[in-house]
Formats: C-alpha cells, sequence, structure tokens
C-alpha cells in the first residue's frame, strides 16, 4: 500500500526531517578522535527529546540504540559503543525522529581527518549518486528510474559495489512504507512515481565488491571484503518539475566545514 500525502502532512514530514538534520548538525560539532559513538547517541537522544521529539530508532524491531553508527567496513546498522574514534575514521550516522505523528529519517557520512583519495572519491560519488537519484524522483518516473541513476553513477562509472540486500524506502506515519527504492536497476521499471509520495533515498555503496554479511548481532551489516563503505539518506517528495528535499545537508556541511577535525576537502 503507497500513502501519498497532503501538502499539510508533506510540511509536517519536513519540521520532522529538519530536527534530523539539525541533529546530525550537532554531531558534526562534536567528532574528534576520541570521541565514542556512545557519546553520539546520547547527545542524539537529548537533542531530539529536548525538541519535543522521540528517537524513532530506538526499539524498532528490538534495535537497542537510539542511532546508527557505522564505522569505515560497515554498511549499516551499526551499534554504538564506547570505543574511541580515530584519526582516518569515516563515520556513517543514521537516525530517525518522530515528530507530531510524523517520521524524518535520514544519514550522513563524517571523515575524520586524512583518508586515501580512493576514500575521498568514495564519499564524493556516494553523496553525488544521492542527488542523481533525487533528480529522478519527479511525477510520471518510476522508482527503477532513481535505483539506475545511482548504480550508473556508482557501479558502471566508478566500478563500486552497489548494495543489493538494504534499500531506500517509503516514509510517512511508519518509518518504513512502500515502495521499495533500491540503489540498482533498471530505467522504467517499478512503480509510478505519483505526487506527494515521500520516500527515503539512499545510496549504500561499497569501496569494493558489493557482497555484504550480518554479524552476529543481528543487526549489524559489514562488507564482506573489509573495504570501506559509505552511505548519505535524505528524505524526498515526489514533485512535478522538480523534487522536494525535505531534510538539509546544508546545515551538517556548515557545522563540518567549521570543525577542523573533520575532512571536507571531497566538496
Amino acid at each position: 500500500m503507497i500513502y501519498y500525502k497532503t501538502e499539510a502532512e508533506v510540511a509536517l514530514m519536513k519540521e520532522a526531517a529538519l530536527l534530523v538534520s539539525k541533529t546530525l548538525a550537532e554531531v558534526a560539532k562534536m567528532l574528534q578522535p576520541g570521541v565514542t559513538t556512545m557519546q553520539i547517541d546520547t547527545l542524539c537522544k537529548t537533542f531530539v527529546q529536548d525538541h519535543k521529539a522521540i528517537p524513532s530508532f530506538y526499539n524498532y524491531h528490538g534495535y537497542p540504540h537510539n542511532v546508527c553508527a557505522s564505522i569505515n567496513d560497515v554498511v549499516v546498522h551499526g551499534f554504538p559503543n564506547n570505543i574511541a574514534l580515530k584519526e582516518g575514521d569515516i563515520v556513517s550516522i543514521d537516525m530517525g525522529v518522530i515528530l507530531n505523528g510524523w517520521h524524518g529519517d535520514h544519514a550522513y557520512t563524517f571523515i575524520l581527518g586524512e583518508v586515501s583519495n580512493e576514500v575521498l572519491q568514495l564519499v564524493k560519488v556516494t553523496k553525488e549518486s544521492l542527488y542523481k537519484g533525487i533528480e529522478k524522483a519527479i511525477v510520471g518516473n518510476r522508482v527503477g528510474d532513481i535505483a539506475s541513476a545511482i548504480q550508473e553513477h556508482t557501479e558502471k562509472k566508478y566500478g563500486y559495489g552497489v548494495v543489493r540486500e538494504l534499500v531506500g524506502h517509503g516514509l510517512g506515519r511508519s518509518l518504513h512504507e512502500d515502495p521499495q527504492v533500491p540503489n540498482y536497476g533498471k530505467r522504467g521499471n517499478g512503480p509510478k512515481l505519483k505526487e506527494n509520495l515521500v520516500i527515503a533515498i539512499e545510496p549504500m555503496i561499497n569501496l569494493g565488491k558489493k557482497e555484504v554479511y550480518t554479524d552476529k548481532d543481528g543487526w549489524t551489516v559489514k562488507t564482506a571484503d573489509g573495504k570501506p563503505s559509505v552511505h548519505f539518506e535524505h528524505d524526498v517528495c515526489v514533485k512535478k518539475d522538480k523534487a522536494l528535499i525535505l531534510s538539509d545537508y546544508s546545515i551538517i556541511e556548515v557545522a563540518e566545514k567549521l570543525n577542523p577535525n573533520l575532512n571536507t576537502t571531497y566538496y
């Protein structure tokens, strides 16, 4: 069942999405070597609750934390822990909130200090691919047009591994709604996009091969070859001529650029 939102509901979803963006901007301010992902988890929980919202990941299907903190070869769903982050880590924070009954859910990958040029390129290309997909989120296109745009920019152009097992999704009063939005596929395939469908588009792209496995905790997804993975995600509303991005990376990027511990040279 695909749910389409009213303009008033889209406006409420934008508020939820922006709260996620503001929370991720707070993460950008605090990231440095020595910080732990458990500290990030606590910060996000407090910030969200202070803004009269609920962290939506906590206890979702039994998930035991408020955010997913995925480091280096962890693709998604990494558990926050008390291990200090270090120079050269790539840190993906994925989180969601419920505000006024509506979900916001997106992710951003940060680079802590100096990394190789190939990792810089992976982050750059994955972020670019997100916007390539968003360009296709317009009325009359199909889900496969989004998927194909992401795959062509990452896998076909650069040879990266596009994760198959995890996909983007519809978003609304539930964290995961129809339709599924893969990061691979054929143009012209899949459900047709109609106005005011809200979706989370989220490329998960591996430096090496596409294969992944789930760790013994039942949640943490890692690359099979141990190479880094990058994850970006926006909340997007389908419109007639140009997709409406409900979340806002600009406030995250401002905080990121002001933090001397974060590497933004790939911009």
